[in-house]
């Protein structure tokens, strides 16, 4: 088995809560619009639930990645070269990642993910298929600035950020993501990114509101969890998931919606929702191909090549760190 070592850079309080997951759930609660960020889905019960999602026949984001990933596997290689580490952002389960590692050959793996468990044993099992590889997880919110490894920093990297999860950040917040890595990951770096395109409202609505629920329950977690680890009373069962297509941002928005009148606490604060007030938990924006570039040129990267699915709409992009500019 290749070597794994986890790092641990997420902030506990006494109670063993994140730090940052009780700010934002007490900072959302509190807003007229109540939300709450997408990232705080994955606790160990919502990163399986996503698992099952990626499994649907509706959901064709991972489908349509995996088979570019497999059908163009020989040209990343040729574009990638090998060597590099290879920087997973919110890896998840890392289920497409043994098909870019198989092509490209790299030095080393590190998975970046918010959920610990999950983190570990995705971990142990791609260390168990590539014994050569050093596997360095690390335990952490992505979003935020994280620390590399010691043991990659002169390894030449390779960010890979799929499964289109930039779509859940508004363009500023994408930006700046983007441009943190473009710095974490140094010079001649490169990036392969999914990026979800535009297309048609039923099949965008289907795969975040699918016949069998799953999506609603991982969306419901997300309340049962707020329960479980910050003494919470929300009474889940009057709640319902909706996913809607939001045509002027170009993004699905997922929302809470209460049944009925409630009050309830979370972590010794009280909270009233109205019926049909919403909690917006997520958002996944959609881009057109101009738009991608420009997000990406922005943010400190040049997009140097595209594969693309037609049938639904799917890209993987490449792009490489633009040199920074000397002040005048």
């Amino acid at each position: 088995m290749g070597v794994v070592r986890q790092l641990r850079q997420i902030s506990a309080d006494d109670a063993g809560v994140d730090v940052a997951f009780r700010a934002d759930v007490r900072a959302g609660l509190s807003q007229q619009q109540k939300a709450i960020p997408a990232r705080w889905f994955y606790d160990a019960t919502g990163s399986a639930l996503f698992e099952d999602i990626t499994a649907l026949p509706e959901y064709y984001p991972t489908r349509s990645e995996t088979d570019l990933l497999t059908r163009y596997a020989a040209d990343m290689a040729s574009a990638i070269g090998p060597g590099r580490a290879v920087i997973e952002l919110g890896s998840g389960s890392s289920t497409k990642t043994p098909l870019l590692l198989d092509a490209i050959a790299p030095a080393a793996y590190v998975p970046v993910d918010i959920s610990g468990d999950f983190l570990r044993d995705s971990a142990l099992a791609l260390a168990a298929r590539f014994p050569g590889l050093a596997v360095y997880p690390v335990e952490a919110d992505f979003t935020q600035r994280v620390t590399l490894p010691d043991e990659i920093a002169g390894l030449p990297k390779l960010g890979f950020f799929p499964g289109s999860t930039i779509g859940n950040m508004v363009a500023r917040t994408a930006v700046d993501l983007l441009r943190n890595w473009r710095c974490a990951l140094g010079e001649g770096a490169l990036l392969l990114i999914g990026i979800d395109r535009i297309k048609d409202v039923a099949t965008l609505e289907l795969a975040y509101d699918d016949p069998a629920g799953v999506t609603a329950a991982f969306n419901l977690n997300l309340l049962e969890r707020i329960n479980r680890e910050l003494d919470g009373d929300i009474p889940v069962e009057n709640f319902t998931h909706r996913a809607i297509w939001d045509d002027i941002h170009a993004r699905i928005e997922m929302h809470l919606v209460a049944a009925c009148d409630m009050d309830f606490t979370v972590d010794g604060r009280a909270y009233h929702m109205a019926a049909g007030e919403t909690i917006h938990s997520e958002n996944s924006h959609k881009y057109g191909a101009r738009d991608a570039n420009l997000l990406l040129r922005a943010s400190g990267w040049t997009p140097v090549a595209t594969w693309d699915d037609v049938d639904p709409a799917f890209a993987l992009i490449l792009a490489e760190a633009t040199a920074f500019r000397s002040a005048p």
